[in-house]
């Protein structure tokens, strides 16, 4: 099996049937199971796992030790922190078949997960949030949120550059991000850029 301008790792295992993007790179021990869609440029770290039922959107960044389960979707320019973890059973047991309960999970696109969070399945994680390192998502993350905690909680905005914005978390207000000068409007609680 051959991809065109993929690179893949020696030791990665790509199972036949799955649709790679060009410009992507499998690195060391990565396993993509056979009916994965993985967009063009997206990097897969060491140790990733991709299953059967899941889309990974142009340039996500998937980093070492993450596994992509059944019924999660990644939009466009998602990055997932190394170990952060996502689930895709509610109620899991060993010795209860429940491969028909599994809930969808959507990331949206520019959204960040950071570095040992867990993502309990059936929310949608919505677009240029950013999850702090080891919090614990078991419920929808606004647009451009911040969360931290266990279980999460939102302290804050975030720049789709990257940068946390002066911000109340409810009301209104507006702010500047001081990379890119994108005007952000908060109205009732709902942020988005001027732009849109």
């Amino acid at each position: 099996m051959s991809f065109k301008d993929v690179m893949i790792h020696e030791t990665a295992i790509v199972d036949n049937g799955a649709r790679i993007g060009p410009n992507s790179r499998i690195w060391h021990w990565a396993h993509v199971c056979s009916g994965a869609q993985i967009g063009e440029g997206v990097s897969l770290g060491q140790n990733v796992f991709v299953g059967n039922k899941v889309t990974i959107g142009d340039h996500c960044k998937i980093q070492n030790n993450v596994s992509v389960y059944d019924n999660v979707y990644l939009e466009e320019g998602v990055f997932c922190g190394p170990s952060m973890v996502f689930t895709n059973v509610y109620n899991p047991r060993s010795l209860i078949e429940r491969k028909d309960q599994y809930k969808d999970t959507l990331v949206k696109k520019g959204a960040t997960l950071g570095a040992n969070c867990t993502i309990v399945c059936g929310v949608t994680i919505g677009k240029y949030s950013f999850v702090g390192a080891g919090t614990v998502v078991n419920k929808d993350v606004l647009p451009y949120a911040l969360v931290v905690g266990v279980p999460s909680r939102q302290i804050g905005w975030m720049s789709e550059f990257g940068e946390q914005l002066n911000l109340p978390v409810e009301g209104d207000g507006e702010a500047i991000c001081p990379n890119t000068g994108a005007r952000y409007l908060l109205n009732d609680g709902v942020l988005h850029k001027e732009s849109e």
